[in-house]
């Protein structure tokens, strides 16, 4: 059976308190105790120091100082707080006791005496607490004093104590359990309108939020991270949403000119150069829509699960990607460094690998075959870094925050959007973001572009 967060709260606030309820009491009854007990054996030691300097015993005969203190109230009566009294020789056998024992006698434990113990026992059907002490004579033991006085009155108000406290317990429990459940109702109450809220929030009202509580505490923070939560699952929604229309435009559009070929193929026939001319026109289309399927299937792979990190060398490295990518392009790439010595770092070689195949194909892309492409490493503060400049068309200051969005692609001259899948710097978006590199970008319009990847410290 599920418990509510309620109930769990409420019984585990009743435990701990019902444990230190428990304590307090145990407590309470042990000092109450300590206290009454105490009380009395102070006073059987203020009745032994009295009478042990008054009664002596010589040859096996009691002999009193002051025979009237044998005679007085106390230890006559047993109702008014008595005192009982008797002498034992070295044997334990009786000599003497007060009046009130009656035909009872008090226990003897010759042992007891020399460790000035006090002790509860019964007496006939009275409880006493008791003690002895032993009797000289010109320095000769001749016998003990038994001395006890009652300890009824004192068992009588710890047993009430105790059963006051017993049955207090359990109501000072069900009292607790009950105000701590509606203490804990009152304090999730907040939790419950934010459940209440966020069930009402569905992929078509993505745009609410939940209001925040007030005071600032922790039920305003959770708020704030669910509203924050929202607004995240929002953009990502928006983000795939235009994603998905991008893809489809895109997609599309090559669909379109290949089955328009193909139709106006089919209508009557050709001469073999039209037909020629037409499959070519349908093979571009094709190419175009494998380039734009491999980039999105780069661009759904980049960053799924966690990428290892190994120690690559930058100099070399970039200086072997530049001398590679002149001879698969043909166009002029040069390296250049003013770094006397290696610069090592950590990052997923084969995301860099990407990052900077991607952005030298842009470079190449964008500017004249005439013109060349420079690629430098080097490191400012501590930070390696690598640098890739072209001396192409360059593009607008507005646009620079749009280029790394999927699909976009900025006009060219003609107001038409310029040749590509516009996926590339998506790309590299994802991947230097995975692999904790930061992208910098310059460009203006007819001088060129610059890209920046700034690395971790050196290691």
């Amino acid at each position: 059976m599920t418990v509510s967060y309620k109930e769990r709260i409420a019984r585990r606030l009743t435990l701990v308190t019902a444990l230190i309820v428990l304590v307090v009491f145990a407590i309470i009854y042990l000092v109450v105790d300590y206290t009454v007990v105490e009380s009395i054996d102070r006073e059987l030691k203020i009745e032994t120091d009295k009478h042990v300097g008054q009664i002596y015993l010589v040859n096996g005969e009691i002999r009193f100082v002051h025979k009237d203190e044998w005679l007085e109230q106390e230890h006559r009566q047993i109702q008014l707080d008595p005192i009982f009294i008797e002498i034992v020789d070295m044997e334990g056998n009786s000599l003497d006791r007060s009046p009130n024992l009656g035909e009872n006698h008090l226990s003897f434990y010759p042992e007891r005496a020399k460790r000035h113990e006090v002790w509860t026992l019964k007496t006939g059907n009275r409880e006493v607490r008791q003690m002895q002490i032993p009797l000289n004579h010109l320095g000769n033991q001749q016998g003990y004093m038994l001395v006890a006085k009652s300890f009824e009155d004192a068992r009588e108000l710890l047993t009430n104590l105790r059963n006051i406290l017993m049955i207090l317990y359990p109501g000072i429990l069900i009292s607790l359990f009950l105000a701590m459940r509606f203490l804990a109702g009152k304090s999730i109450q907040p939790i419950q309108q934010i459940i209440e809220k966020t069930n009402l929030i569905s992929q078509s009202n993505l745009n609410e939020r939940i209001p925040v509580a007030e005071p600032n505490d922790e039920i305003a923070q959770l708020t704030r991270s669910i509203n924050e939560l929202l607004a995240r699952l929002e953009q990502s929604l928006i983000r795939e949403k235009q994603f998905t229309s991008d893809a489809s435009h895109e997609l599309r559009t090559p669909l379109a000119v290949m089955r328009g070929t193909l139709e106006v193929l089919i209508r009557k026939p050709r001469t073999s150069e039209e037909y020629v001319e037409k499959v070519k026109m349908t093979l571009g289309s094709i190419d175009r829509m494998s380039e734009m399927i491999d980039q999105l299937l780069s661009l759904a792979r980049a960053g799924k699960g966690k990428l290892s990190r190994e120690e690559v060398e930058l100099v070399s490295f970039t200086q072997n990607f530049a001398q590679q990518s002149k001879k698969e392009s043909g166009r002029e790439i040069v390296f250049e460094t003013n770094l006397s010595k290696p610069l090592f770092t950590l990052v997923n070689e084969k995301s860099l690998q990407m990052i900077l195949n991607n952005l030298t194909q842009n470079a190449v892309k964008y500017s004249e075959s005439t013109t060349k492409i420079l690629m430098q490493v080097g490191s400012h503060e501590g930070s390696p870094f690598i640098t890739i400049r072209d001396e192409g068309k360059g593009m607008f200051s507005e646009s620079l925050h749009k280029i790394f969005d999927p699909f976009y692609r900025e006009m060219d001259d003609t107001g038409s959007a310029v040749q590509g899948t516009g996926l590339g710097l998506a790309i590299v978006r994802k991947l230097a973001l995975e692999s904790d590199i930061q992208v910098e970008v310059e460009s203006e319009k007819g001088k060129g572009s610059t890209f920046q990847l700034i690395f971790s410290p050196e290691i």
